[in-house]
């Protein structure tokens, strides 16, 4: 089963998502997963606001939907988005984190399902959805990247992650697309993120 990259953020997002995804190549293989913390009447920007900067081709996900390589899947307003064995699933359950859709709802299913295929990447924004859905994908032996809070608009969330769980490495935001393309051609994990683990 290919890996799945799964990525979560909140404040800020946007412009950070748009600069992570402008540098991703386009032949990048796997298949991409976003969270962004959204308003439940948001206007639907967002997708084309991220496909203008991208070569890989961006959808919201719809339910069941299957999870095609080299394509990014956004969840849509209101929606928890789900990673399971046969596809993506939404789901109206109550709030995580305050947030519907939910960081740690999209990561610990991605960890259940994918288990050490699962590569976390945790961006700006405030509170800490996605600290425990970071330490879920490293139980299940997945990897976990986590923007450098101190570059962020918002450290809150990066910085919940960091504490929660042994991520693999602390990265400045333009570092953060160069390294998920050296995992998707190493098909491993690359001897930089062996020996450079980052902040414990």
């Amino acid at each position: 089963m290919a890996s799945l990259v799964v990525i979560g953020c909140s404040l800020g997002g946007l412009d950070a998502l748009r600069v992570l995804l402008a540098a991703m190549p386009a032949e990048f293989p796997w298949p991409i997963a976003i969270v962004q913390h959204r308003g439940k009447n948001d206007d639907r920007l967002l997708v084309p606001l991220l496909q203008e900067v991208c070569a890989l081709p961006v959808g919201e996900v719809e339910d069941k939907q299957p999870i095609a390589l080299g394509h990014i899947f956004v969840a849509p307003a209101d929606y928890h988005l789900l990673v399971e064995p046969a596809g993506f699933a939404l789901s109206i359950d109550p709030p995580v984190s305050y947030s519907r859709p939910s960081i740690d709802v999209l990561f610990e299913s991605a960890a259940a399902s994918r288990r050490t295929g699962a590569v976390g990447v945790i961006l700006t924004g405030t509170g800490e959805d996605g600290a425990a859905g970071a330490a879920a994908i490293k139980r299940r032996g997945g990897l976990v990247l986590v923007q450098d809070p101190s570059t962020a608009t918002a450290g809150a969330m990066p910085g919940a992650a960091i504490a929660a769980a042994p991520v693999d490495r602390v990265l400045q935001l333009e570092a953060i697309a160069p390294a998920l393309a050296e995992l998707a051609r190493e098909g491993r994990l690359p001897e930089a993120l062996r020996d450079d683990p980052g902040p414990k």
